[in-house]
Protein backbone atom coordinates (compact mmCIF):
# COMPACT_ATOMS: atom_id res chain seq x y z
CA UNK A 1 0.00 0.00 0.00
CA UNK A 2 1.87 2.80 -1.45
CA UNK A 3 -0.80 5.53 -0.28
CA UNK A 4 -3.43 6.24 2.09
CA UNK A 5 -5.35 8.53 0.04
CA UNK A 6 -8.59 7.44 -0.86
CA UNK A 7 -8.46 4.42 2.04
CA UNK A 8 -11.34 3.93 4.79
CA UNK A 9 -8.82 3.28 8.01
CA UNK A 10 -10.37 2.07 11.58
CA UNK A 11 -8.20 3.82 14.89
CA UNK A 12 -8.93 2.80 18.24
CA UNK A 13 -7.56 4.66 21.12
CA UNK A 14 -7.75 7.88 19.10
CA UNK A 15 -8.32 10.44 22.09
CA UNK A 16 -4.72 10.48 22.71
CA UNK A 17 -1.26 9.27 22.02
CA UNK A 18 0.19 7.87 19.27
CA UNK A 19 -3.71 7.12 17.82
CA UNK A 20 -4.39 10.50 17.98
CA UNK A 21 -1.67 11.00 15.57
CA UNK A 22 -2.13 8.09 13.88
CA UNK A 23 -5.43 9.82 12.77
CA UNK A 24 -3.67 13.02 11.61
CA UNK A 25 -1.53 11.64 9.93
CA UNK A 26 -4.20 9.52 7.86
CA UNK A 27 -5.86 12.40 7.28
CA UNK A 28 -3.37 14.87 6.17
CA UNK A 29 -2.93 11.72 3.30
CA UNK A 30 -5.87 11.59 2.18
CA UNK A 31 -7.35 8.99 4.06
CA UNK A 32 -11.29 8.92 5.78
CA UNK A 33 -10.64 8.18 9.46
CA UNK A 34 -13.42 5.77 12.08
CA UNK A 35 -11.71 7.32 15.17
CA UNK A 36 -12.84 5.65 18.25
CA UNK A 37 -12.15 5.63 22.47
CA UNK A 38 -13.48 4.99 25.38
CA UNK A 39 -12.23 8.53 26.27
CA UNK A 40 -15.27 10.88 24.56
CA UNK A 41 -13.23 14.26 25.79
CA UNK A 42 -9.84 13.22 24.59
CA UNK A 43 -11.97 12.30 21.15
CA UNK A 44 -13.41 15.49 20.43
CA UNK A 45 -9.85 16.82 20.99
CA UNK A 46 -8.60 14.50 18.08
CA UNK A 47 -11.04 15.37 16.05
CA UNK A 48 -10.81 19.39 16.80
CA UNK A 49 -7.43 18.83 15.90
CA UNK A 50 -7.94 17.11 12.91
CA UNK A 51 -10.63 18.99 11.43
CA UNK A 52 -10.93 17.35 8.83
CA UNK A 53 -15.08 17.50 7.73
CA UNK A 54 -16.64 14.74 6.61
CA UNK A 55 -13.82 12.38 6.21
CA UNK A 56 -13.21 11.80 10.10
CA UNK A 57 -16.23 10.39 12.36
CA UNK A 58 -15.97 9.44 15.80
CA UNK A 59 -17.42 6.75 17.92
CA UNK A 60 -17.60 5.92 21.48
CA UNK A 61 -16.27 2.57 22.01
CA UNK A 62 -14.94 0.35 24.74
CA UNK A 63 -12.49 -2.37 23.46
CA UNK A 64 -12.98 -4.48 25.78
CA UNK A 65 -16.71 -5.37 24.98
CA UNK A 66 -16.88 -7.96 22.20
CA UNK A 67 -20.17 -7.15 20.99
CA UNK A 68 -19.86 -3.85 21.11
CA UNK A 69 -16.45 -4.41 18.54
CA UNK A 70 -18.73 -6.19 16.23
CA UNK A 71 -21.64 -3.72 16.17
CA UNK A 72 -18.97 -0.54 15.49
CA UNK A 73 -17.43 -2.77 12.78
CA UNK A 74 -21.15 -3.11 10.94
CA UNK A 75 -21.66 1.21 11.40
CA UNK A 76 -18.31 1.88 10.04
CA UNK A 77 -18.65 0.05 7.09
CA UNK A 78 -22.14 1.46 6.76
CA UNK A 79 -21.23 4.92 7.22
CA UNK A 80 -18.04 4.71 5.02
CA UNK A 81 -19.05 2.09 2.53
CA UNK A 82 -16.01 -0.19 3.71
CA UNK A 83 -13.08 -0.78 5.05
CA UNK A 84 -9.29 -0.92 3.80
CA UNK A 85 -7.02 0.27 6.98
CA UNK A 86 -7.37 -1.78 10.87
CA UNK A 87 -5.21 -0.03 13.72
CA UNK A 88 -5.58 -1.76 16.57
CA UNK A 89 -4.08 0.55 19.33
CA UNK A 90 -6.06 0.75 22.18
CA UNK A 91 -4.46 -0.30 25.57
CA UNK A 92 -4.07 0.25 28.93
CA UNK A 93 -0.79 -0.58 31.33
CA UNK A 94 -0.65 -2.34 35.08
CA UNK A 95 1.74 -2.53 37.70
CA UNK A 96 1.22 -5.41 39.94
CA UNK A 97 3.35 -8.58 40.99
CA UNK A 98 1.68 -11.83 40.11
CA UNK A 99 1.13 -11.97 43.89
CA UNK A 100 -0.41 -9.15 44.86
CA UNK A 101 -1.96 -7.98 41.45
CA UNK A 102 -6.25 -8.88 41.72
CA UNK A 103 -8.26 -11.07 39.12
CA UNK A 104 -10.04 -8.22 38.35
CA UNK A 105 -6.66 -6.19 37.28
CA UNK A 106 -5.69 -8.89 35.37
CA UNK A 107 -8.37 -9.58 33.69
CA UNK A 108 -8.53 -5.44 32.86
CA UNK A 109 -5.53 -5.76 31.03
CA UNK A 110 -5.97 -8.82 28.77
CA UNK A 111 -9.65 -7.29 28.31
CA UNK A 112 -7.99 -4.22 26.70
CA UNK A 113 -4.62 -5.21 25.59
CA UNK A 114 -4.67 -8.39 24.21
CA UNK A 115 -9.03 -9.39 23.51
CA UNK A 116 -9.43 -5.85 22.19
CA UNK A 117 -6.90 -6.44 19.56
CA UNK A 118 -8.58 -9.74 18.85
CA UNK A 119 -12.13 -8.42 18.29
CA UNK A 120 -10.88 -5.54 16.38
CA UNK A 121 -9.00 -7.92 14.18
CA UNK A 122 -11.82 -10.55 13.83
CA UNK A 123 -14.64 -8.25 13.57
CA UNK A 124 -13.08 -6.37 10.62
CA UNK A 125 -10.70 -9.07 8.92
CA UNK A 126 -14.00 -9.85 6.43
CA UNK A 127 -14.86 -6.98 5.68
CA UNK A 128 -11.26 -6.49 4.68
CA UNK A 129 -11.36 -9.87 2.59
CA UNK A 130 -14.57 -8.36 0.99
CA UNK A 131 -12.79 -5.47 -0.29
CA UNK A 132 -10.00 -7.16 -1.42
CA UNK A 133 -7.20 -6.55 0.72
CA UNK A 134 -6.10 -3.87 3.34
CA UNK A 135 -4.34 -4.21 5.92
CA UNK A 136 -3.99 -4.42 9.47
CA UNK A 137 -1.99 -3.02 12.68
CA UNK A 138 -1.70 -4.54 15.76
CA UNK A 139 -0.13 -2.46 18.89
CA UNK A 140 2.02 -4.85 21.13
CA UNK A 141 5.10 -3.67 23.09
CA UNK A 142 8.66 -3.66 23.81
CA UNK A 143 7.26 -6.12 26.49
CA UNK A 144 5.87 -8.52 24.01
CA UNK A 145 9.99 -9.75 23.52
CA UNK A 146 10.91 -9.46 27.33
CA UNK A 147 9.59 -10.52 30.92
CA UNK A 148 9.48 -7.61 33.19
CA UNK A 149 8.96 -7.80 37.21
CA UNK A 150 5.78 -6.24 37.80
CA UNK A 151 4.33 -6.46 34.71
CA UNK A 152 3.61 -10.03 34.17
CA UNK A 153 -0.17 -9.12 33.06
CA UNK A 154 0.60 -6.52 30.70
CA UNK A 155 3.82 -8.72 29.23
CA UNK A 156 1.17 -11.77 29.27
CA UNK A 157 -1.02 -9.16 26.50
CA UNK A 158 1.59 -8.04 24.52
CA UNK A 159 3.32 -11.47 24.13
CA UNK A 160 -0.07 -13.12 23.54
CA UNK A 161 -0.58 -9.98 20.86
CA UNK A 162 2.63 -10.73 19.04
CA UNK A 163 1.88 -14.17 18.57
CA UNK A 164 -1.62 -13.68 17.43
CA UNK A 165 -0.56 -10.79 14.74
CA UNK A 166 2.36 -13.25 13.59
CA UNK A 167 0.37 -15.98 13.07
CA UNK A 168 -2.47 -13.85 11.41
CA UNK A 169 0.20 -12.46 8.40
CA UNK A 170 1.18 -16.28 7.80
CA UNK A 171 -2.29 -16.77 7.44
CA UNK A 172 -2.95 -13.78 5.19
CA UNK A 173 -0.14 -15.11 2.71
CA UNK A 174 -0.99 -18.62 2.76
CA UNK A 175 -4.68 -17.86 1.93
CA UNK A 176 -3.71 -15.07 -0.86
CA UNK A 177 -6.21 -12.53 0.75
CA UNK A 178 -4.23 -9.55 -0.35
CA UNK A 179 -4.45 -8.75 3.06
CA UNK A 180 -0.78 -6.88 5.14
CA UNK A 181 -0.57 -7.47 8.49
CA UNK A 182 1.97 -5.44 10.94
CA UNK A 183 2.75 -5.83 14.77
CA UNK A 184 3.86 -2.61 16.57
CA UNK A 185 6.44 -2.39 19.45
CA UNK A 186 7.05 1.09 20.79
CA UNK A 187 9.90 1.18 23.61
CA UNK A 188 9.08 4.12 25.73
CA UNK A 189 6.85 6.53 24.06
CA UNK A 190 6.05 10.28 25.82
CA UNK A 191 1.99 9.31 26.17
CA UNK A 192 -0.64 9.57 29.11
CA UNK A 193 -0.93 6.13 29.44
CA UNK A 194 -0.02 6.58 33.12
CA UNK A 195 -3.18 8.58 33.55
CA UNK A 196 -5.18 5.29 32.30
CA UNK A 197 -3.06 2.38 34.35
CA UNK A 198 -3.57 0.97 37.58
CA UNK A 199 -1.33 -0.62 40.10
CA UNK A 200 -1.92 -3.32 42.79
CA UNK A 201 -0.71 -1.00 45.55
CA UNK A 202 -2.29 2.58 44.81
CA UNK A 203 0.53 4.55 47.40
CA UNK A 204 3.19 3.58 44.02
CA UNK A 205 0.59 4.79 41.51
CA UNK A 206 2.99 8.57 41.40
CA UNK A 207 5.91 6.67 41.54
CA UNK A 208 4.36 4.41 38.19
CA UNK A 209 4.08 7.51 36.71
CA UNK A 210 7.39 8.65 36.80
CA UNK A 211 9.17 5.46 35.99
CA UNK A 212 6.77 5.10 32.57
CA UNK A 213 7.84 8.51 32.21
CA UNK A 214 11.37 7.84 32.91
CA UNK A 215 11.83 5.78 30.17
CA UNK A 216 9.53 7.54 27.38
CA UNK A 217 12.26 8.09 24.81
CA UNK A 218 9.93 9.25 21.74
CA UNK A 219 6.97 11.33 20.87
CA UNK A 220 3.86 9.70 19.71
CA UNK A 221 4.12 12.17 16.44
CA UNK A 222 7.16 10.34 15.95
CA UNK A 223 5.62 6.72 16.63
CA UNK A 224 2.97 7.21 14.44
CA UNK A 225 5.27 8.21 11.43
CA UNK A 226 6.99 5.23 12.14
CA UNK A 227 4.09 3.08 11.70
CA UNK A 228 2.43 4.22 8.96
CA UNK A 229 5.65 4.16 7.05
CA UNK A 230 5.92 0.92 8.10
CA UNK A 231 2.16 -0.31 6.86
CA UNK A 232 3.23 1.39 3.66
CA UNK A 233 6.64 -0.79 3.70
CA UNK A 234 4.07 -4.03 4.71
CA UNK A 235 6.53 -4.37 7.27
CA UNK A 236 5.59 -7.70 9.87
CA UNK A 237 7.56 -6.03 12.75
CA UNK A 238 7.52 -2.18 13.30
CA UNK A 239 9.98 -1.48 15.91
CA UNK A 240 9.36 2.23 17.43
CA UNK A 241 12.08 4.20 19.16
CA UNK A 242 16.34 3.19 20.00
CA UNK A 243 15.13 1.05 22.84
CA UNK A 244 12.76 -0.94 20.90
CA UNK A 245 15.65 -1.68 18.58
CA UNK A 246 17.42 -2.66 21.94
CA UNK A 247 15.08 -4.63 23.81
CA UNK A 248 13.94 -6.98 20.66
CA UNK A 249 18.16 -7.97 19.72
CA UNK A 250 18.49 -8.65 23.59
CA UNK A 251 16.93 -12.25 24.31
CA UNK A 252 17.78 -12.79 21.03
CA UNK A 253 21.28 -12.65 21.84
CA UNK A 254 21.40 -13.50 25.27
CA UNK A 255 18.51 -15.88 25.53
CA UNK A 256 17.41 -16.42 28.69
CA UNK A 257 20.53 -14.63 30.26
CA UNK A 258 19.14 -11.15 29.59
CA UNK A 259 16.66 -11.52 33.03
CA UNK A 260 19.43 -10.91 34.85
CA UNK A 261 20.13 -7.44 33.52
CA UNK A 262 16.11 -6.26 33.31
CA UNK A 263 15.65 -7.01 36.66
CA UNK A 264 19.37 -5.26 37.93
CA UNK A 265 17.75 -2.18 35.37
CA UNK A 266 14.45 -2.16 36.69
CA UNK A 267 15.31 -2.44 40.53
CA UNK A 268 15.22 1.34 41.53
CA UNK A 269 11.93 2.09 39.51
CA UNK A 270 9.17 -0.99 38.91
CA UNK A 271 10.68 -3.37 41.45
CA UNK A 272 11.77 -0.69 44.51
CA UNK A 273 11.32 -3.14 47.73
CA UNK A 274 8.52 -2.11 50.05
CA UNK A 275 9.12 -0.69 53.24
CA UNK A 276 8.56 -2.53 56.25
Amino acid sequence: MKSFAGKVAVVTGAGSGIGRYLVLGLLAEGASVAASDIDEVGLKETATKAGAGDRLRTYKLDVADRDAIYAHAERVVADFGGVDLVFNNAGVALKGSVREMSDADLKWVMDIDFWGVVHGTRAFLPHLVNRGGGHITNVSSVFGFIGVPTQSAYNAAKFAVRGFTEALRQEMQVEGTGIGVSCVHPGGIKTNIARNARTSDPAEMKNFSKSLDAVAMTTPKKAARTILNGVKRDRARILIGPDAYVLDALPRLLGSLYQPLVRKGTSRTLTRPKKK
